[in-house]
């Protein structure tokens, strides 16, 4: 990546990072919060077998801060695999809470090799490969989304009914 990608990615890391986290909270938006500062991602949900089971398949390119996030209805064991997958991602995996448990970086397009997750994930982000590396999200980081419920470590803003 040339410098001046460079220097516009973080520009955008550093502007969103100066957002409160609340403002963010939506379930087209999950939010990235580390040592690093914080970035938002606009997602597609896969939250069901067929859709999970797709994911990002066939996809043939994907804008810098976009990703999907797949969410399974209890924690569990997740494993990945990139068949039929066109373009590198980097998959995050997250506790109930929101806590980034595992990263792995620069899955192989079209790669049988399994992925494991390890165990307790309940919620997996696939963003663009190399990304998490560039930005300095770390295993221990948190993200923000209205998936992670009210025992969030970052819990979204409940609105009071008027």
């Amino acid at each position: 990546m040339g410098n001046r990608c460079k220097v516009r990615l973080a520009a955008l890391v550093a502007c969103m990072a100066a957002q409160p986290a609340w403002a963010i909270c939506a379930d087209d938006k999950i939010t990235i919060n580390g040592d690093f500062g914080q970035a938002t991602f606009s997602i597609n949900i896969a939250d069901d077998p067929q859709e999970r089971s797709k994911g990002l398949m066939f996809v043939e390119s994907m804008p810098t801060l976009e990703g999907m996030l797949f969410i399974y209805e209890t924690p569990q064991s997740v494993s990945f695999w990139m068949k039929n997958t066109l373009i590198p991602l980097d998959m995050l995996f997250l506790s109930p809470r929101g806590e980034i448990m595992g990263i792995h970086e620069n899955a192989i397009p079209g790669d049988l090799t399994p992925i494991p997750g390890g165990d307790g994930i309940q919620m997996v982000l696939e963003i663009n490969g190399g990304l998490s590396a560039r930005l300095g999200v770390a295993v221990g980081d948190v993200m923000q989304h209205p998936s992670f419920g009210p025992e969030a470590i970052l819990p979204c803003e409940q609105k009071s009914e008027s």
